[in-house]
């Protein structure tokens, strides 16, 4: 089981995207296609943003455990929670290949 302040560290990362997305995608396209003055103060402006604000700081855990690592994308959860509910037959469609 991971910490519970991990858990809640993502929670509030992903309050923070959310909250900014908007702002940092138009920061983001006056950068990139704006004059060189706009551009510089648009780059000011976006770093002036919390970096936990940046989508690429978000890290996929397990719906279940929090675990960080060997996350399935499709089930949210992660590899032995997955194996776990799919041997006991709660996942549908999922069975243990055989041949």
């Amino acid at each position: 089981m991971a910490k519970e302040s991990m858990k809640a560290r993502e929670v509030k990362r992903a309050k923070l995207v959310a909250k900014y997305a908007e702002k940092r995608a138009a920061l983001k396209k006056i950068v990139n296609t704006g004059g060189p003055v706009e551009a510089y103060e648009a780059a000011r402006k976006l770093q002036e943003i919390p970096r936990n604000a940046n989508p690429i700081r978000l890290h996929n855990r397990c719906k279940l455990t929090g675990r960080p690592k060997g996350y399935m994308r499709l089930f949210g959860i992660s590899r032995i929670q997955f194996r776990e509910m799919a041997s006991a037959g709660l996942i549908p469609g999922v069975r243990k290949a055989s041949w």
